[in-house]
């Protein structure tokens, strides 16, 4: 009932003040301190106000951190959201491990190195974070990186040796398969194609295209990406955790869903600066892939983390999808917030949950309880990266797609994608499918959102 009647004090009101958040902080009001700035954008506040309201939220996070991780969690990102210091991303990325988000509090972790180079503690910690995660040479390039005077320079040295043993062990046992590979296949000929299976079963084939692009293929996925000076050893590495990636984007689609794409996609991997040269600086600053032209675009695919893995999950969603339409005979074009709220719904299931994470899930209820929700009505035709609040418009239609699996599950969703591809509009074959319009839709998605 508090939450319900902030929310609804703050629709009436003008936006939040930075004495106001001081004053909830001191009370240790942190729930109302959240759901206050949830949604509220730091571009309308001067650089000290922004530090101000920063300074509370921090503080909900430290103090949290140890009780609530999830809540403190979601203050962290808010306070980093508004500036971005040192201690606010040390408790994002503890906080992050404590609910079990290794991506993002690597994410911090990175962002704190670059930005607060004299730091030792974010090297010592993404250190330790990348040999837990089996890489010992991505580990030992940030222990370098903790400067030698710095208290964490110990704790560092010993990580270092460590991580130089493994790496050690890694490169023998590498150089031990190439071995083999190179007595059975013999040694690499750039201008020929050398079989190869991925975890699937399905044989790939690796070569390289005209466009000077390293490909691997079979039947369901064509890979390509751009070689980067990459050695054979590290080439079929490398090739092998994409094939096992786009393995698992295939068989949880199809998990979820019942069916998977039947035509092979292609699949470009980008280094973050690939990407922002073939497709713009905005668009690498704002999303981490996206599905156009008929391929799944992957921005920094160098390094294969668990929201890059989601990314793929959720992009091939969106490839289904097409197929889906284009096998129907190419008549309507799916509603925009159906097509990534289905991709969303299905990356959130492929990262252990039917739900919106903590944060935007707070952020989804006190927009429903105080009427501020997205409507699915303006979503039909405009890219969700464009709306407002990009995170409440992907959230609210993945929810909207979940509201509709539940009533007749992925069969009948998927024949409604269908029955729009042969063209019949959208409206109708919902009326006809459900027996409910958008508006009805839109009523059950905020009741839903709108319940503790």
């Amino acid at each position: 009932m508090r939450a319900l009647l902030l929310a609804a004090l703050l629709s009436a009101n003008p936006p939040p003040t930075p004495a106001q958040a001081q004053k909830l902080a001191a009370q240790r009001a942190w729930e109302d301190l959240y759901l206050a700035w949830s949604s509220v954008d730091p571009k309308g506040y001067e650089p000290p106000q922004r530090r101000t309201v920063a300074t509370s939220l921090l503080k909900g996070c430290e103090a949290l951190a140890g009780s609530d991780a999830v809540m403190a969690y979601s203050l962290g990102e808010r306070a980093v959201l508004f500036e971005e210091t040192a201690a606010g991303l040390r408790c994002l990325a503890r906080t992050a491990l404590a609910t079990d988000q290794r991506g993002a509090a690597e994410d911090a972790l990175r962002r704190g190195l670059e930005h607060f180079p004299k730091e030792g503690h974010f090297g010592l910690e993404l250190g330790r974070l990348l040999l837990e995660d089996k890489d010992p040479q991505g580990a030992i390039a940030v222990l370098g990186k903790v400067p030698p005077r710095s208290p964490e320079a110990a704790k560092a040295r010993v990580l270092l040796q460590k991580a130089r043993g493994e790496s050690a062990e890694e490169s023998q046992a590498r150089a031990t398969a190439l071995a083999i590979e190179r007595r059975f296949t013999g040694e690499e000929d750039k201008g020929s194609v050398q079989p190869a299976s991925g975890s699937s079963g399905l044989a790939f084939e690796s070569g390289v295209g005209e466009d000077g692009m390293r490909t691997r293929a079979n039947s369901r996925f064509v890979v390509k990406y751009f070689n980067n000076a990459r050695d054979f050893g590290q080439r079929a590495e490398y090739e092998g955790r994409i094939v096992s990636a786009l393995d698992e984007a295939y068989v949880h689609t199809r998990q979820v869903l019942g069916e998977a794409r039947e035509a092979p996609v292609d699949v470009i991997l980008y280094t973050r600066e690939e990407f922002r040269t073939h497709q713009g600086a905005a668009l690498a600053r704002a999303v981490a892939g996206l599905y156009s032209d008929g391929a799944i675009r992957i921005n920094d695919a160098a390094e294969l983390t668990q929201q890059t893995k989601a990314t793929l999950v959720h992009e091939y969603v969106h490839s289904v999808v097409d197929d889906l339409v284009r096998a129907a005979a190419g008549g309507q074009h799916v509603p925009i917030w159906l097509n990534e709220g289905l991709a969303e719904y299905v990356e959130w299931r492929y990262l252990g949950s039917d739900k919106p994470p903590y944060a935007l899930a707070t952020r989804l209820r006190g927009a429903a309880q105080s009427g501020q929700l997205p409507r699915l009505s303006q979503m039909a035709g405009q890219a969700l990266i464009h709306q407002s609040d990009p995170a409440l418009a992907y959230g609210t239609s993945a929810v909207a797609v979940r509201e509709l699996l539940g009533d007749g599950g992925p069969t009948r969703l998927l024949g409604l994608i269908r029955e729009v591809g042969q063209g019949t509009p959208f409206e109708e074959a919902l009326q006809q499918r459900y027996g409910r319009g958008v508006p009805e839709l839109e009523a059950a998605v905020k009741a839903a959102l709108s319940r503790r």
